[in-house]
């Protein structure tokens, strides 16, 4: 099968597509023909190895041991272990990887049966295949870390990217009032996903607005949290889904110190994949409440570009990949 391959870290130029072994189909998984998969931080991460915890968490200090990066994906089921008890072969699913090695930048995978569920049969595999990792930190960070209630106004920074954008629906579905942050490019995108009020933040600071939230979701955390603290109620949450390692590791070290300090809570997501929230995904795509905004769809061979494109912090939505 033909796969994108990393022997060590670095940029793009680490990666090259060959020819390789096929998965062995395990007891307890199925072996999946991918048909499609999405770009996330977390490969370019993996792909440069940096910030360093990334080699303590997924081994390899010296060299990647994960050799085919990505971890959204969406496909068709070729054969299913003994012990498999959800899936049959020819059922189109979509899931995450990453806790059943990664894998999906190839033609064929293996993966757990609870890393997957069903496709919708009105979603495309290309568009499936941008929901797990994105969507999953957005519905995590504002229901099981923010609490979001009906009613509340929720912030959202960082609106137009994966997270953020599935985070306007999610949180539109949840019944909240969502004030949304992007550049000036992105505006007219974010309102279509539903967002009440769009704040451009190339024009208007929006620590400076005199308006206050229940909640706020920072999928683009590139300011002190201190900034964000005003305009947050008096019992407010802030939640820090993405953004740069130095604001990660402030959130993390004075996170607690704040929220004791203080009425309000600073917390940071630790995404966690499980069936169960996929399901919850899936329902929400049959629903209508959230659908995927895919900037750009490229073909496995292009998976450098398209890293490369996510890294330049432009996209609109998800970049996917077709395979």
């Amino acid at each position: 099968m033909r796969a994108i391959v990393q022997t060590e870290y670095g940029s793009t130029d680490m990666l090259s597509l060959e020819e390789v072994d096929k998965p062995v189909l395990p007891d307890n998984g199925v072996l999946l023909r991918v048909h499609a998969a999405s770009v996330n931080a977390g490969d370019w991460h993996l792909m440069r190895g940096t910030p360093f915890l990334i080699r303590l968490m997924f081994g390899g200090l010296l060299k990647p041991k994960i050799k085919i990066l990505g971890f959204d994906v969406a496909g068709r089921i070729e054969a299913v272990g003994k012990d498999v008890t959800q899936f049959q072969p020819g059922d189109e699913v979509f899931g995450d990887l990453s806790e059943c090695g990664f894998g999906a930048f190839a033609e064929y995978t293996c993966a757990t049966e609870s890393a997957l569920v069903l496709k919708p049969s009105a979603t495309t595999f290309e568009e499936a295949a941008t929901v797990p990792g994105a969507a999953l930190a957005a519905l995590q960070g504002l229901r099981d870390v923010g609490h979001i209630q009906s009613g509340q106004k929720v912030l959202i920074n960082g609106a137009s990217g994966g997270v953020g954008s599935f985070a306007v629906q999610i949180a539109k579905a949840f019944g909240a009032e969502v004030t949304a942050v992007c550049s000036t490019q992105k505006m007219e995108m974010v309102r279509s996903l539903g967002a009440d009020r769009v704040i451009d933040y190339t024009q208007a600071d929006v620590t400076q607005n005199g308006q206050h939230y229940d909640l706020m979701l920072d999928a683009a955390a590139y300011r002190s949290v201190f900034d964000y603290l005003p305009v947050l109620t008096t019992e407010g949450t802030y939640v820090m889904v993405g953004g740069s390692t130095p604001r990660f590791f402030q959130v993390m070290l004075l996170g607690a110190w704040i929220s004791r300090t203080s009425r309000r809570r600073v917390k940071c997501l630790a995404s966690k994949p499980n069936q169960k929230d996929l399901v919850t995904l899936r329902e929400l795509m049959v629903a209508g409440k959230i659908a995927p905004f895919i900037d750009q769809c490229y073909n496995l061979s292009e998976v450098p570009a398209a890293i490369r494109h996510l890294e330049q912090r432009q996209v609109k939505g998800k970049v996917a990949i077709r395979v």
